[in-house]
């Protein structure tokens, strides 16, 4: 064989290797755990996601990685705790019609099988587009039903309850999917807010009362009992102390006399008219 054309044969297996293993490693492509791949090939999103792991695509397709595992959205008045920087609470009204503001997290997840319709839909920034505005509006549509004490102290829970079912109605079926709400901190205008501390600080003393009265109460009804069976107790004595029952019993106390180591006997008279007589035997 020529050695110019063996050259060249080799050369062109060369090339021909090199090719195929960059298409090889162009095809190859790994979805890290917590998350799907979304497959887009020449503009068009492909219904069926990948799975976490190593797969072997089209070259000429691009693989979206969205995350599916538990995720956080924060509006909050401190900064840098929110998704957005600065004082990014919610304002809303209350049914008095008193402006609050609510530090606000929802925990969310992104539907596996449901990302290549979302990123189809809406894109990668779902949260801001779908999250974001379905809470501010949940949060409005629910707060306005309540007065300020009820979301600040006594019904926070089932404001936060509320929140979250109404949340969950508005998201339908985009693909995420709501875990939980947390309402962490509610502030309200101060003047209301001391008037609402004070409310509740009477409310406790009132309630303290209340208990020391019922506690006097029972230490009456207790005492009242008490006094009821000591006087039943004083009827059924006195009932049983009759003239040959003290009989006996001078006589019984007689006999232990006797039998004393001092020798003294003490002698009541019967009928109690004169005063006892102290004996001494020794």
């Amino acid at each position: 064989m020529n050695p110019a054309k063996a050259t060249l044969s080799t050369v062109l297996i060369a090339i021909t290797v090199i090719i195929v293993v960059i298409v090889l490693l162009a095809a190859i492509t790994v979805v890290p755990a917590g998350h799907v791949g979304v497959i887009v090939l020449f503009g068009k999103v492909k219904p069926n996601s990948i799975q976490p792991g190593l797969h072997l695509v089209n070259p000429l397709a691009n693989v979206k990685k969205m995350e599916t595992r538990l995720q956080e959205y924060t509006m909050s008045v401190a900064s840098g705790e929110g998704a957005f920087r600065g004082d990014d609470a919610i304002d809303a009204l209350t049914s008095e019609g008193l402006k609050v503001r609510l530090d606000i997290t929802a925990w969310f997840r992104l539907l596996p099988d449901k990302a290549p319709k979302v990123y189809n839909e809406i894109g990668l920034n779902y949260a801001s587009k779908i999250i974001r505005p379905t809470l501010r509006t949940a949060i409005r549509d629910v707060v306005v039903k309540f007065t300020a004490e009820d979301i600040y102290s006594a019904k926070r829970d089932s404001v936060v309850k509320a929140i979250n079912i109404k949340a969950i109605e508005l998201i339908g079926d985009r693909g995420m999917i709501l875990d939980r709400i947390l309402l962490r901190n509610v502030i309200l205008p101060i003047k209301i807010q001391d008037a609402i501390d004070a409310k509740l600080a009477a409310d406790q003393e009132a309630r303290k009362m209340e208990f020391v009265l019922q506690k006097e109460v029972l230490e009456k009804e207790r005492r009242i009992i008490e006094a009821e069976g000591i006087r039943e107790a004083n009827r059924i004595i006195a009932a049983g102390l009759t003239t040959n029952y003290l009989r006996w019993y001078r006589i019984e106390m007689l006999k232990q006399l006797v039998n004393s180591p001092n020798n003294t006997i003490i002698m009541i008279p019967e009928d109690f008219s004169s005063s006892p007589v102290i004996l001494n035997t020794n």
